[in-house]
């Protein structure tokens, strides 16, 4: 005797089909996102690249070539670019780092006033950084700024700060640090509060005592948030551009002596109005985050007195991103730019 089949409940086979569906159209809008505003400038700037003579107006070039990538690779101004960008990096984290460990440890004690205290740290954050450096730019005055004023005290003569080229990069390292800090002190200062405090009592029963408890037991635990602030900071740093802008008038430095990656492509699109120039110079700094990012690790491990090792690895590819951003920056302001339209 045959089965009879089961009659199929189109209700519940309708319901089964949109409930595997569903998520995905909650996530169209992105995509749509994604594909307009990310891939579609990158895939523009990437073409833009290859195209030799590219004019915007007429959307016209004279052939396909690599001429532009040729052109970054041997401008001394693209060399002195990267150079003053990596001094930039190498100088800013580890010092706003290490200033942040300390602070955040101080503000995470039980004081008086120390939520005073991290809201004036806050504060940085929500203050325009075209203001701030003005204000910057006032303070590092020769003759009457506050820094020289101070410095005075302890018999320093006036330093011209924004006005030598010798004493640009100190400048320019100083307010990035400032910077960055308020954002590096708070990342911290929440990585220190998810610290067991069992850990403390546990350490100062065995008479381990101030110093000895923060290098064994605070900085290891911290280690993860440590290197998340210094992965984000790096990040940050390589696209320097906002701190040095209305610090000298809107130029690289007071002999053009400062030149910084983020800096030579505005320079090359918005002055030179060299499109191709300036969509190869960020195609050439994606190209190096992204083969470095799969060539090469960088492993930090951080031994923990509790018997234990907490082994961090992570690539070096956090140059990516803001290559990335760097030929989103090229695509938009070509199409948006006023004053080619």
């Amino acid at each position: 005797m045959k089965k009879q089949k089961q009659p199929v409940d189109r209700d519940l086979v309708d319901r089964s089909f949109f409930a595997r569906v569903e998520p995905f159209l909650y996530l169209l809008p992105f995509l749509i996102g994604i594909a307009v505003f990310t891939l579609y400038p990158v895939i523009n700037v990437v073409l833009m690249s290859f195209k030799e003579g590219y004019s915007y107006l007429s959307r016209g070039f004279d052939q396909w070539g690599l001429a532009n990538y040729q052109t970054v690779l041997s401008d001394p101004k693209f060399s002195q670019a990267i150079g003053n960008t990596l001094k930039y990096v190498i100088l800013v984290v580890p010092i706003s780092t290490c200033i942040a460990v300390v602070v955040a440890y101080l503000l995470n004690q039980k004081l008086r006033f120390s939520a005073v205290f991290q809201t004036a740290y806050f504060l940085p954050m929500v203050t325009s950084i075209t203001a701030v450096g003005l204000a910057w730019k006032l303070m590092y005055n020769k003759n009457f700024g506050i820094i020289n004023y101070l410095l005075s005290f302890f018999g320093v003569n006036p330093i011209p700060w924004l006005e030598k080229a010798s004493y640009s990069i100190p400048a320019l390292v100083i307010f990035g640090i400032w910077n960055i800090l308020p954002f590096t002190i708070i990342l911290l200062l929440s990585g220190l509060q998810n610290i067991d405090p069992q850990y403390y009592t546990a350490a100062r029963v065995d008479g381990s005592k101030g110093l000895r408890i923060f290098l064994r037991i605070t900085v290891p635990l911290l280690a993860p948030t440590i290197f998340l602030v210094c992965i984000v900071n790096t990040i940050s740093c390589f696209k320097v551009f906002s701190e040095l802008y209305p610090l000298f008038n809107g130029k690289p430095g007071p002999f053009n002596n400062l030149y910084t990656v983020v800096y030579y492509i505005r320079y090359a699109m918005m002055e030179n109005r060299k499109y191709g120039i300036a969509a190869a110079a960020a195609l050439v700094l994606f190209l190096a985050g992204f083969i470095s990012g799969f060539t090469r690790h960088s492993q930090i491990s951080f031994s923990l007195r509790f018997s234990r090792r907490i082994s961090i690895t992570a690539p070096v590819s956090f140059l990516c991103p803001y290559s990335l951003a760097g030929i989103t920056f090229v695509s938009f302001t070509t199409r948006q730019s006023p004053g080619f339209r």
